[in-house]
């Protein structure tokens, strides 16, 4: 995990996981410069239409809480609520 976070693009990933978090970093960061390409660079690793849009909804759902957070002065929890909750989800996932 320390890794990921670190340099996802160097981390021990899997391939497929390397291509959507490219593709999520270049819809958040330079959202005009997408096109029909990029989903299809994702088409060609493997990742289905359903996974890629499934990762657009959770990447925007993220986008808002944290404009939401930071138009209300939300304290963040220590690092160590982050570990907690990462673990869950590693074991239960998100839904």
């Amino acid at each position: 995990m320390q890794a990921v976070t670190d340099d996802w693009r160097t981390a021990p990933i899997d391939e497929k996981l390397r291509a959507m978090l490219s593709f999520l970093e270049k819809v958040t960061l330079t959202p005009d410069e997408v096109t029909s390409s990029d989903a299809e660079v994702l088409f060609t690793s493997g990742i289905s239409r359903q996974a890629m849009q499934d990762a657009l909804l959770i990447c925007a759902c993220f986008h808002i809480i944290a404009r939401m957070a930071d138009a209300l002065d939300v304290a963040i929890p220590p690092a160590e609520v982050f570990s907690q909750a990462g673990a869950y989800l590693l074991i239960h996932g998100y839904i």
